[in-house]
Parts: C-alpha cells; sequence; structure tokens
C-alpha cells in the first residue's frame, strides 16, 4: 500500500492554494490540477493525521456522482488524464486521486440540500422549529425524512472559521435572484436523483453540500459530489428515526472529537491509530456500496 498523502509536491505546475482536503495547481490559463488528498477537516479545522486512501476513495466517489448527474447539470470535468499534465516522478501523486477541470469563478455560498432533520438542521428546529428561516411541521424527531428535501445554503468560511447558515434572501444579496434560483433547481434536482440512486445501493443521503461556478454566465458544478467528506450517508437497513443513526461518512469521526476535550479550534488532536483505520473503513464501505 502506497504513505498516505498529507501534502501534495507537484513542483512542475504552480501551487495555487492548499485546502482542507484539496490541493490546486495552474495548468494553464484554461485548466486547474485538484488534487485530493488524505488530510481530513473536522470542524472545519485541518486534522493532523491522514486517512490512508482517502483521497482515492472522495474521488471515486465523487466520479461516479459526476458520471451520473452530468445531464442535470454541466460540471467541472475536462476529461484530460492527470498523470499527462505532471511531471513523469510526479504522476503517483496524481493516479486515482486528481482531476484536471475548467477554470472557473466560484460562487460565494455552498448548495445545502436536507432530506432528513439531523446535524445543525435539527439543533435549530430544536431552537425554534426552524432551519435557515424555513419553518418546519411541528413534532418531527431526530433523523426523521422531510416530506420534501430543503435547500439550505451557507456561507464559504476560510480555512479554520466555520460556515455560517444563511437565508434565500442572503444568498440572493451575494449571487443575485436569478442565479440563486437556478443553484436552487439544481440543487434539488440533483440530490433527489442521488437519493433515488443510493437506495438501490442501501444508502440513505440525508443531506449534502454542493458548490458552483460560473463562466460565461453558465452554471456549472465544481469541487466535490455527493461524498462522504460532503454529505451524510446512512445504512437503509439500520435507519430508525428519534435518534443518531450508522453512517459511512466522517460522522464517526466527529462524534470521537466531540467525546474528548478539545474546543473545535486549531490545533486539533492527533487521532488514535482504531480512530483512524475504523474511519477509513467506513469511506471504502460508501464507494464499495455505490459501485457494487
Amino acid at each position: 500500500m502506497t504513505a498516505p498523502l498529507y501534502d501534495s509536491s507537484i513542483s512542475s505546475l504552480q501551487l495555487l492554494s492548499r485546502g482542507k482536503v484539496r490541493d490546486i495547481y495552474a495548468v494553464d490559463a484554461d485548466k486547474l490540477l485538484i488534487i485530493t488528498t488524505d488530510r481530513l477537516s473536522a470542524f472545519d479545522v485541518i486534522l493532523p493525521d491522514p486517512i490512508p486512501r482517502k483521497g482515492e476513495v472522495l474521488q471515486a466517489v465523487a466520479n461516479f456522482w459526476f458520471d451520473k448527474l452530468g445531464h442535470i447539470v454541466p460540471n467541472q470535468l475536462t476529461g484530460i488524464d492527470p498523470e499527462s499534465v505532471v511531471a513523469e516522478g510526479e504522476r503517483d501523486q496524481v493516479r486515482g486521486r486528481a482531476v484536471v477541470v475548467k477554470r472557473l469563478k466560484p460562487l460565494p455560498i455552498e448548495a445545502v440540500v436536507r432530506g432528513y432533520v439531523i446535524g445543525s438542521g435539527w439543533k435549530d428546529y430544536c431552537r425554534d422549529g426552524t432551519v435557515s428561516g424555513i419553518r418546519l411541521p411541528r413534532g418531527l424527531r431526530e433523523s426523521e425524512r422531510l416530506s420534501e428535501p430543503i435547500f439550505t445554503p451557507s456561507t464559504k468560511a476560510p480555512e479554520g472559521d466555520h460556515d455560517q447558515a444563511i437565508t434565500r434572501e442572503e444568498m440572493e444579496n451575494l449571487i443575485g435572484s436569478e442565479r440563486s434560483e437556478k443553484v436552487i433547481h439544481a440543487s434539488l434536482a440533483i440530490y433527489k436523483r442521488a437519493t433515488e440512486i443510493a437506495a438501490k445501493a442501501g444508502i440513505i443521503i440525508a443531506d449534502t453540500k454542493m458548490e458552483f461556478g460560473v463562466r460565461n454566465d453558465e452554471l456549472i458544478l465544481i469541487d466535490e459530489l455527493l461524498t462522504p467528506d460532503s454529505s451524510r450517508f446512512w445504512p437503509k437497513s439500520e435507519y430508525e428515526p428519534g435518534r443518531a443513526q450508522k453512517s459511512f461518512d466522517k460522522q464517526f469521526l466527529r462524534d470521537y472529537l466531540l467525546s474528548v476535550a478539545w474546543n473545535q479550534k486549531p490545533p486539533a488532536p492527533e487521532l488514535p491509530v482504531d480512530i483512524i483505520s475504523k474511519t477509513k473503513e467506513k469511506y471504502e464501505e460508501a464507494l464499495t456500496r455505490l459501485l457494487r
């Protein structure tokens, strides 16, 4: 097994940025190389320990969804082999974990779709019966399925800061009303189709977040799509409303971090070997179920 990749080092291309998980390089004026590393973030903080094979799993899951859902909205992919744009000695850093994408202008919001009331949405609902300004029916239980998925946008926070839920009106102030409607329509369509596909694999997608960019005013799906990093995946056979659910995503890791004395600010604590191993297994289970 190859060693985990925490930080890439592609000297043949210009490094533009390192995000929480992805390293971005300039290929040329129109294209970027995005490498999905084995870094893991929780509560918007990058953890010190990589999760082996995480980057490969995330990229494979994202590629699966880009292929299945490309008819709904155009995406960032170019189809160019990532190994063809780096030096020969650097190909092992991109193999199975990178994509060459179009250069686009990212929108300053995250498009969140919720099909179930859980996480921060559940906390908000318990407080005042709403999620991102949307009033929900009274008497919902934790993890309960909503009659229809809801769109709840958030800001894109700088590294180390937390994303903040915003209302649709606030989103319209940021990106305009017409573009907001396009984002909402595309996000809900993607989520609804994805839940149908996932259900056949025994997976419930409780919620997910997406990102969009634009080029020549065309809305284009960017970043990742419906991965265990950006979504809550639950085993359909074990679903039971009224409690927290078992999952195939990083909720297991979040639960561990909530159990230790950490203030959710940098630096994050080191992870025990068994937590790293179990997190790796959960990510791999999501991919295995989707592809089998």
